[in-house]
């Protein structure tokens, strides 16, 4: 997600410094010219204005922040502002926004939806936590990697909106893969099941994008890790939980996806989900 998102930053005049553990992640980016790669996390964020992380969890936010040498924290100023753009912990965010602000720091949570075809072409959604003044000096940085922008609330309210929209995503992806392996065991054709679906009130956005791309056509290859998603059901269930609201069904939904992680082998595709199901079939 990163690599389409920093260079449709330099496609709207951007200067963009970037670093990766894996130094091939930029090689992309190698003959743009306001782009320039940088050999560590502190020096990407020297002299910049906005700093963004697209990491895949909090645990590597806060790796960075407070325990790496140098500690993020102890490098940023009060002239920049931090954006976490992965899909952490709003608990967690909240906490790094009070610690941030204690330093004069600007922090903002905007995690993204939208898959890597929506990161390519600009068009991703942007769940948006953090104070309104700091939000709208950021807010045409956003709008160079998406169209909907929306300022949920205070500091982790965008994380939280993001575990949350996963949840509802992947137990959508569950059920069609049920739906779908039940009606090819009755003998009707699922590419069939799954047009009907995509004309009536069954449709979402795993029956319009996945179903026929990598789903049914045994790719597997959406660019999502099952085990990202386990992760981000996890973080919503945990955030339900928390909430004190009914979770019965986020709870089923997460058990699913952790037995199918289980099961299958590392790195699978969070489609997968639907090779799981028709095997347990």
């Amino acid at each position: 997600m990163g690599l389409p998102m920093a260079r449709n930053l330099l496609r709207a005049g951007h200067k963009v410094r970037g670093f990766d553990l894996n130094p091939q992640a930029a090689e992309g980016l190698q003959n743009e010219a306001l782009f320039k790669r940088a050999d560590t996390a502190a020096e990407a964020l020297s002299q910049a204005d906005i700093v963004i992380l697209m990491t895949p969890d909090s645990n590597v936010v806060d790796g960075l922040l407070w325990k790496h040498s140098p500690a993020l924290a102890d490098v940023l100023t009060p002239s920049q502002i931090l954006i976490d753009m992965g899909s952490s912990d709003p608990v967690r965010s909240r906490d790094n926004f009070d610690k941030l602000a204690a330093k004069g720091i600007a922090f903002v949570d905007a995690p993204v939806s939208g898959g890597v075809k929506r990161a390519v072409d600009g068009s991703l959604s942007i769940m948006i936590g953090g104070e309104l003044s700091a939000v709208e000096k950021i807010r045409p940085v956003l709008q160079s990697m998406g169209k909907n922008l929306v300022h949920l609330g205070a500091a982790g309210a965008g994380h939280a909106v993001k575990a949350l929209n996963n949840y509802v995503s992947a137990s959508g992806l569950l059920a069609v893969s049920e739906a779908l392996a039940a009606a090819e065991q009755f003998g009707i054709d699922p590419h069939l099941v799954n047009q009907v679906f995509n004309t009536s009130t069954g449709r979402n956005n795993t029956t319009d994008v996945k179903v026929e791309n990598f789903m049914l056509s045994g790719s597997f290859n959406s660019g999502f890790a099952l085990a990202l998603m386990r992760k981000d059901l996890q973080t919503a269930l945990g955030f339900i939980e928390r909430m004190g609201t009914p979770d019965q069904q986020a709870s089923a939904c997460t058990r699913t996806w952790v037995d199918a992680e289980s099961a299958l082998k590392p790195g699978a595709d969070h489609t997968e989900m639907y090779k799981f199901i028709r095997k347990a079939s």
